[in-house]
């Protein structure tokens, strides 16, 4: 799997991973600032952005497309930022390479398995445009008005929205995320726990992270430190972008 990537800046080497529905662009916030300190990596998951589609998408494949990338650019040591999904790929990350993490950061996912459809009406709104031929992105988005009411989730999705000759597209694998929507919501907890340095930040307003969450993340990452970020939702990164590089980068720095 030859996954989509940018590059940017120099130094040591640090990988961010997008949530579900995201691209490579999602975490551009935490890479405009990253870059002038660091060789920033962004990549599209598979079956999102700009990389291929497979039907596979266990969470060792999604972690196997980015040691495949990173190996192929020669990058033995580097640090990593996963939010929402990919910080699941990071957790994977860290069962089968863990000698070459330095740093680990989890934004806002705990390493458990969710019980319940959080993404239904998300689904259901992109199979109704999938149902039309679409010429106007406003003729999108209304019909994922019909299943979404946050518009802030409509222009979200409508990032990954494209024009090709016929109308316009997804640019991720739709049916192939349905299909691995249980894989996605779960998890499987590595043989042996993660002992480097980890750091798990939670948006305060989000459902992601939960006290009864705290007995899995000590089990599987035994030296990873906490911070809540005040009045944010699951999307810190972007509510509070330079309160969260702060954390990032002072967490960096030790």
């Amino acid at each position: 799997m030859n996954l989509h990537f940018r590059a940017e800046g120099k130094g040591k080497t640090i990988v961010l991973i997008h949530g579900l529905f995201g691209s490579a662009d999602n975490l551009g916030l935490l890479a405009r600032e990253l870059k002038h300190h660091y060789h920033v990596i962004s990549v599209d998951l598979r079956n999102h952005g700009l990389s291929p589609h497979n039907d596979l998408f266990s969470y060792q494949d999604l972690a196997q497309d980015i040691i495949d990338t990173l190996d192929h650019l020669a990058i033995e040591q580097f640090d990593v930022v996963g939010h929402s999904m990919g910080a699941k790929v990071a957790m994977a990350l860290t069962a089968l390479i863990p000698q070459r993490i330095h740093h680990l950061v989890v934004l806002d996912m705990a390493p458990v398995a969710y019980q319940g459809h959080r993404h239904q009406n998300v689904f259901d709104g992109l199979r109704e445009v999938n149902r039309h031929l679409i010429t106007k992105r406003s003729e999108a988005e209304q019909y994922l008005a019909r299943f979404i009411n946050d518009a802030g989730v409509r222009q979200f999705l409508l990032k990954s929205l494209v024009k090709i000759e016929t109308g316009y597209q997804w640019r991720f694998n739709v049916e192939g995320l349905i299909a691995n929507y249980a894989t996605i919501m779960g998890w499987h907890p590595a043989s042996q726990p993660f002992t480097g340095k980890t750091l798990f930040i939670k948006g305060q307003l989000s459902d992601y992270i939960e006290p009864q969450y705290r007995d899995a993340i000590m089990a599987q990452f035994p030296n990873a430190k906490a911070h809540v970020v005040a009045n944010t939702g699951h999307w810190l990164h972007a509510e509070k972008s330079e309160t969260v590089n702060r954390i990032i980068n002072q967490f960096l720095d030790q």
